[in-house]
């Protein structure tokens, strides 16, 4: 099973408090800032679909792509009804799909899961490869100098429906050699309802997540032949600094990699 299989039962209950609505406008702004005419979406990480329905509804055609066939299933089956959408397995190192795109995106920290620097620039070569002369790619990720500052900490949260009550504790293990931090999820999955009422399912994951900094970041937006037109604190606008845990960086298929 892959280290989301497990999750994609309880993921929407686990983030059903995420804007999921207002983040797409923000990105869809991002876009339309480079190309206003831009149509169609290649997401990267589309997970369970709530990124996807959002986008569908600012007028994209996307086409949601995820290493997780669990979380697949579960995007296909909550946005059928959406016309301007598909979806299918496809990873972000090597995919191709023969088709381009007027903008990419990877959000909620896809990037960050790219945790050695071949991951991270096989990566931005299929974004590159995927955009449309013109075409615009929006990527998150998690800003090195505030996680250095801040330092990850041990964090609790419990959320809960009609049927299932889920606990999860996540213990953060720092490794700054390899600017990554390894994840160790616990979640306590208890049933409320039907034959497993008051049963208890223990689900253990361990996510690495990789750090960056804009200056090696722009070794492989080079490397890449990619533009980078702004780097930006997640939904704030502002410049990056040792508070802001997300930043985004917003790019162009090109031949300079700096920032303009």
């Amino acid at each position: 099973m892959s280290v989301f299989g497990a999750y994609s039962r309880y993921y929407d209950l686990l983030y059903r408090d995420k804007d999921y609505a207002g983040e797409a406008r923000y990105v869809d702004a991002l876009v339309r800032k480079y190309l206003p005419g831009a149509r169609s979406m290649l997401e990267f990480g589309c997970g369970t679909g709530r990124y996807t329905r959002e986008f569908s509804r600012l007028g994209y055609a996307v086409y949601g792509v995820d290493i997780s066939e669990d979380m697949l299933a579960e995007a296909g089956e909550k946005n059928k009804d959406i016309e301007n959408a598909r979806f299918s397995y496809g990873d972000m190192r090597d995919l191709r799909t023969g088709e381009k795109y007027d903008a990419v995106t990877a959000l909620f920290h896809v990037f960050s899961y790219q945790t050695t620097n071949k991951d991270a620039l096989d990566a931005l070569k299929t974004v590159s490869a995927h955009l449309n002369p013109e075409g615009v790619a929006v990527l998150d990720f998690w800003y090195g100098p505030a996680v250095l500052t801040q330092k990850p900490e041990v964090r609790f949260k419990e959320v809960e429906d009609d049927e299932l009550r889920v606990s999860r504790i996540a213990r953060p293990e720092l490794y700054p050699n390899e600017s990554v931090v390894k994840v160790n999820y616990d979640a306590f999955i208890e049933f409320k309802t039907g034959s497993h009422a008051k049963n208890i399912e223990k689900i253990s994951e361990c996510h690495n997540m990789r750090y960056f900094f804009i200056t090696e970041l722009g070794l492989m937006w080079d490397a890449a032949c990619m533009e980078c037109l702004s780097v930006e604190e997640w939904m704030t606008g502002r410049e990056p600094d040792v508070n802001s845990w997300s930043a985004v960086a917003v790019l162009r298929s090109g031949d300079r990699g700096r920032i303009r």
